[in-house]
């Protein structure tokens, strides 16, 4: 598509070769079979209690991985590393909300895990919690959030985590859909300093219809002083008088297509669709991609700065580094509190090696400078990874050299809530990174890139993503909706997962992904990716940060839109839109150029720092906004509507 010229990285960057020597990544592995690579991980990585038979069993769209194989994934994350004499290291350094340097900050030992988990085990088990009894989770990023979660995989109890963001209306909504009895909570959380109401939160949701939650559990966090009533009970007092001895209460044998949680994820229309994993294949997948794709060793200190609530904190924080008995950081707080540098006090104190985080995050820490980090030893670290969006190459650079030195590599990693793990990545050691590009499928995959009708795609042109072979941590469909599933994932393509975004193969076969099928705009016919203005857009040196929607335009079709919010002291007015707009024009093309340019202070983002693209289209489609109430900060869209009106 000419008009539309990709933002190819103008520079690349070889695999380091000390790096390649002792990478865990191997390059044969991208000549084996996907049963021969799967099955040489799931015996090398994953305790089973028994083997399995068969590898895989693909019935489409439903497959099932290491067919007769028995596990737990408790016992994989915890037992199995304390009876192999890790128990004195290091699993969590937990870091609250006030930073690395609080007294309540602590360093939890896999002994320590273990012997929490097993209490809060015991305990759930006096409320009837067992094998198939499910339970929800509506927690912030405590450990305690972790001890339930592994806590409901030693039962063999499937859990589904809500945010702790979330309204507590999401909250029953999710909670009566898979018909949990119990709800496991928290007094209060604390998030950038100030307190929230999560156990009051989570009440309104209950009270506000008919309810399965018959008990309703509560961890303490501030001590605050919430309402208990006959459903109510706190942790602590649960467990007071139970064993936490582990050879009293052994870890349930799972079959490997057991439930191990659900997932709820919103659709574009409709209630939240219930993504089921089970046990052995997302273990599998986790464990592996999150060996080879993060170069984890024994002494790695490892740090995903997301939330347990979303897929990204499942797979990456929970399941994923404690199979793989690997130290990690566990941050309560938000970036920017108590200080703009705190992330790097955290990378300097603990000695992280491994950074895993999103573009969103690191937009904010460009937009506050890189003397913050300058300010600290990051020398420790040897991986960065990207996750949640496409990353711009602008943003790759900036990370490579302010945070990475200058010699980290950047895992620029694509996946989804529905994939349970990475599918889509460079590898270290390996791959010569290409500064926003996704680059490769992992071992044992393959993608195509097709237009509509289904027609394989060429270098340079843009389509959808699919996938045409299972992988291990797929969901199981969408939880007693297998008609939604088929129709959501499978309806395009008779003979591929179609993935919901787009993406191009460059010249050298790369793959390029360019943000969801939706975020495409459709400009006097010509496809213009949003993420491509927005990567345009912060190329520019007066821009922190930008983000794109498009609007119903009679002559064209669609007009594109852009939200700038620009480097501090710098002023936006008429002159600069000018500038901004042309800058497009040259980097893109003229299609390109945003019919509308507005400035904002801050772009609106949710708690877990997502940029909600529902609303800049509302706003440029000058629609009512509707919800904004798990915004971080609601009046940035109001300043936002004022622009717009005055045009």
């Amino acid at each position: 598509m000419s008009d539309q010229q990709g933002q190819a990285a103008t520079r690349t960057y070889p695999p380091d070769p000390e790096l390649s020597k002792s990478a865990n990544a191997r390059p044969e592995m991208k000549e084996q079979g996907l049963e021969e690579f799967w099955d040489e991980q799931a015996k090398q990585r994953i305790s089973w209690f028994e083997d399995y038979d068969t590898v895989l069993e693909w019935n489409q769209p439903y497959a099932k991985w290491f067919v007769g194989g028995t596990l737990n994934a408790c016992y994989n994350c915890v037992d199995r590393h304390v009876e192999n004499g890790k128990g004195d290291k290091v699993a969590l350094h937990a870091v609250p909300d006030d930073g690395p340097d609080s007294p309540d900050a602590q360093d939890i030992t896999f002994s320590d895990l273990q012997r929490r988990v097993v209490a809060f085990a015991n305990g759930l088990r006096k409320l009837g919690v067992g094998k198939g009894v499910p339970v929800g989770i509506y927690m912030q990023m405590i450990p305690d959030a972790v001890v339930a979660m592994l806590a409901c995989a030693r039962l063999g109890a499937p859990h589904t985590v809500v945010f702790g963001g979330f309204s507590g209306k999401a909250v029953a909504e999710r909670c009566n859909d898979l018909e949990c009895t119990v709800l496991v909570t928290q007094d209060e959380a604390l998030r950038g300093g100030k307190s929230f109401p999560q156990k009051v939160n989570a009440d309104e949701g209950l009270d506000g219809g008919p309810t399965s939650v018959e008990k309703v559990v509560v961890f303490r966090r501030t001590g605050g002083d919430v309402p208990m009533g006959d459903r109510d009970v706190y942790a602590d007092e649960l467990m007071s008088d139970v064993s936490d001895d582990p050879s009293e209460c052994p870890c349930e044998p799972m079959d490997a297509e057991d439930l191990l949680f659900l997932l709820y994820t919103s659709g574009s229309t409709g209630k939240p669709k219930g993504v089921v994993h089970t046990t052995g294949g997302y273990l599998t997948g986790v464990t592996t991609t999150h060996n080879l794709v993060f170069d984890v060793k024994e002494d790695s200190v490892y740090w995903c700065a997301a939330d347990i609530g979303w897929i990204t904190g499942h797979s990456y924080i929970v399941y994923g580094p404690l199979s793989n008995g690997v130290t990690s950081v566990l941050y309560e707080g938000v970036p920017g509190y108590p200080d703009k540098d705190v992330w790097w006090k955290i990378v300097e104190k603990y000695g992280v090696t491994i950074l895993y985080t999103s573009p969103t995050a690191i937009r904010s820490h460009i937009k506050w400078g890189p003397e913050h980090a300058q300010k600290h030893d990051l020398s420790t670290i040897r991986i960065l990874g990207s996750v949640g969006e496409p990353i711009n190459p602008e943003v790759w650079e900036w990370y490579h050299e302010h945070i990475g030195g200058g010699k980290a590599p950047v895992m620029d990693t694509w996946w989804q809530t529905e994939t349970g793990h990475i599918l889509i990545t460079p590898l270290p050691g390996i791959t010569t990174l290409k500064p926003g590009s996704a680059q490769q499928p992992f071992p044992g995959l393959e993608f195509e890139v097709r237009d509509d009708e289904g027609n394989a795609l060429g270098a340079n042109e843009p389509g959808n993503l699919v996938l045409t072979r299972p992988w291990p941590g797929m969901m199981r469909g969408l939880y007693k909706d297998d008609q939604r599933y088929r129709e959501t994932y499978w309806s395009k393509y008779s003979d591929a997962y179609f993935a919901g975004d787009g993406a191009k193969f460059d010249d050298d076969g790369d793959l390029q992904l360019m943000g969801r099928i939706d975020d495409v705009t459709n400009v006097s016919g010509h496809r213009i990716s949003t993420f491509e203005v927005e990567s345009a857009l912060v190329e520019h040196e007066k821009v922190a940060e930008a983000a794109v929607a498009a609007r119903r335009d009679p002559d064209t079709g669609q007009a594109i839109v852009a939200f700038v919010s620009l480097k501090g002291g710098n002023e936006g007015d008429d002159e600069l839109k000018q500038v901004l707009r042309e800058h497009v024009a040259k980097q893109i093309g003229k299609l390109a150029r945003p019919a509308e340019l507005i400035f904002a202070s801050d772009l609106p983002k949710t708690r877990s720092g997502k940029i909600m693209r529902r609303l800049l289209k509302n706003i440029a489609e000058g629609e009512e906004l509707g919800d904004t109430s798990t915004l971080v900060d609601p009046t940035v869209v109001e300043d936002m509507k004022k622009q717009v009106g005055a045009k």
